[in-house]
């Protein structure tokens, strides 16, 4: 017999399934035909919301690996999808945390508007002026003489636990709501000295240089005198400060705080790593001193593309970052990302690292932008751009590969967007369907960014939600059985396809987010083949499969609107 696709159709108002075997097809509710304007979007000031489940459980939890090849996997192994977005608050108190009333408050409101648009990461920023600030000023002697590193005498234990408890406060706020938290070591610029934000005070060694604030987009920034001396300090670790070890110690302690936190998806050891070099000694020479930042000397390994042998500096630790992070948590992640230059598409020159739990943490932005806004100043151009650099990142990842990880890391978009273009959000967001690589936007809020504009938020400040979101907020696979094959998504019209070859003899389920309250006012009709449509658990959000014995491949289809009979 001829098995026919399972169907189902999901209403707003879902009434009891009438289950026709003889069609194998599901039908819950009656529908109300295709559907017409694009509803209200929800608001920050929305009435809460509980995460949807399945069978009274989070559609996805635990630790995530990164066991070798593109994907993510949960325990069960399913390849894991990550849509999220950027959260970092980059003044005192340099964290964010439900505190009412106070421009860093992050909430239940936050939390429960990102589940209902499908979010499940939150890529949250921690900041190293708040971990560690310190006592000593810039440029002090005690610190920033040159010669062997020694403790600079910096680090309060009780300082940095009472800053970490309220970034618990936050993880397990997302938690609640089904939400992963990537923790972002967060610097723009070095620290805010040169207008931006991260290093302490104690940390700055510009051997007396005064900084000079160009004038211009923030960016200028990086091009100064003194914030080029001070990044080099850091990379080569040459002070008795002890710039890495100190930072390292800092890393050591995150990690051990939160090992055993199942909503910690993993560590983002280093944000947009820059360095003057990358302008007047080329990607190569700043990329070794990334690597041995990253690795250490003990497991600095290759570089990659034909790029000279790495010499790490004298100074550098043995153990780097990365060893330090798995050596206080072994289970969870760290995303490495290459260096600034990368984002708009530059080569980069990072090698392997035979370390576990890796995954290839890549930006993506273009050049072509407004000084003001950071808005694209040419959108076909922009848009090419970008997926000129994710098409290059893409092929990055397998020259990464390692004894630890044969088929190279799992690759992630930590940031993208920074705009208030639907059109170009759209065209990233369908470049990364097509790559099959998870995302997180930046940003969620605008939080008096000093190296931002209120533009690139997704949440404006009166509470709503910009034209961003509609794009944003998307039917996707949170969970394959599986590995997928294709993977697209229209917000014009709520189409959706999938396609994966099933993980034979799993018995886990796929599972699909469906923005019923942004893209299917009337309802939306899910069609299946090689795999048939399993109940809800309850919530139309929501839509789990499960894979035929027999099926070499599942094809699945979400449309808007009524089934056809």
């Amino acid at each position: 017999m001829t098995r026919k696709a399972d169907r189902r159709r999901f209403g707003p108002a879902a009434a009891a399934p009438i289950v026709l075997l003889a069609l194998v097809t599901i039908v819950v509710s009656p529908g109300t035909g295709s559907p017409s304007a694009p509803p209200v979007l929800p608001r920050l000031s929305s009435p809460l919301q509980a995460a949807p489940t399945l069978h009274g459980a989070a559609p996805v939890s635990g630790v995530l690996r990164a066991p070798g090849g593109p994907y993510l996997v949960d325990s069960s192994g399913r390849v894991i999808f990550l849509h999220g977005v950027n959260v970092v608050y980059k003044h005192p108190p340099y964290e964010v945390f439900p505190d009412p009333g106070k421009p860093w408050n992050f909430d239940a409101h936050d939390a429960s508007l990102m589940a209902r648009l499908g979010f499940n990461v939150v890529r949250l920023g921690i900041v190293w002026r708040g971990l560690e600030p310190g006592t000593a000023p810039a440029n002090d002697p005690a610190i920033c003489t040159k010669g062997t590193p020694r403790d600079p005498h910096q680090f309060n234990q009780r300082v940095l636990d009472r800053y970490l408890a309220r970034v618990k406060q936050t993880v397990d706020l997302l938690g609640r709501y089904h939400i992963y938290t990537l923790l972002d070591m967060h610097q723009d610029v070095y620290s805010e000295m040169f207008d931006g934000e991260g290093a302490p005070n104690w940390a700055v060694c510009t051997n007396g240089v005064a900084s000079v604030d160009p004038p211009g987009r923030w960016s200028l920034e990086y091009s100064t005198a003194a914030a080029a001396i001070a990044y080099r300090h850091f990379w080569t670790n040459n002070v008795v400060g002890d710039l890495q070890g100190e930072f390292d110690r800092v890393w050591a302690n995150v990690a051990q705080y939160f090992k055993n936190d199942p909503w910690v998806v993993g560590y983002d050891p280093f944000n947009e790593p820059f360095s003057r070099s990358l302008i007047t000694m080329g990607d190569e020479h700043f990329d070794a001193q990334l690597q041995c930042f990253y690795a250490g000397t003990a497991y600095v390994g290759q570089p990659s593309h034909g790029a000279p042998a790495i010499h790490c500096p004298v100074h550098v630790p043995a153990q780097g970052a990365i060893p330090t992070i798995l050596a206080h948590d072994p289970g969870h992640l760290v995303f490495e990302e290459p260096d600034n230059f990368a984002s708009r598409g530059y080569p980069t020159f990072i090698g392997p690292i035979a370390l576990p739990n890796l995954v290839y943490n890549v930006h993506i932005y273009c050049s072509f932008r407004s000084p003001v806004t950071g808005n694209p100043t040419d959108l076909s151009a922009c848009a090419a751009q970008d997926a000129a650099s994710l098409t290059r990142r893409s092929e990055d990842r397998p020259d990464l590969a390692s004894s630890r990880q044969p088929g190279g890391p799992a690759w992630f978009v930590s940031e993208f967007g920074a705009t208030s273009s639907p059109a170009l959000v759209g065209s990233f967001a369908a470049d990364a369907n097509r790559h099959l690589v998870g995302w997180s936007y930046w940003s969620w809020r605008y939080y008096r960014d000093p190296t931002g504009s209120a533009d690139e938020a997704l949440v404006a400040s009166n509470g709503r939600l910009r034209a961003t979101a509609r794009v944003l907020s998307q039917t996707y696979p949170m969970a394959i059985a599986g590995t997928p094959v294709a993977l697209s998504f229209s917000p014009e019209s709520g189409a959706f396809r999938l396609a994966y070859r099933p993980k034979k003899g799993s018995k886990a389920s796929t599972v699909l987010f469906v923005p019923t309250q942004v893209h299917y006012p009337n309802g939306y009709c899910v069609t299946a083949s090689g795999a048939r449509v399993v109940a809800g658990g309850g919530t139309e959000q929501l839509v789990e499969l499960a894979n035929r014995p027999t099926a070499r491949l599942v094809t699945v289809r979400v449309t808007a609107g009524a089934c056809a009979h």
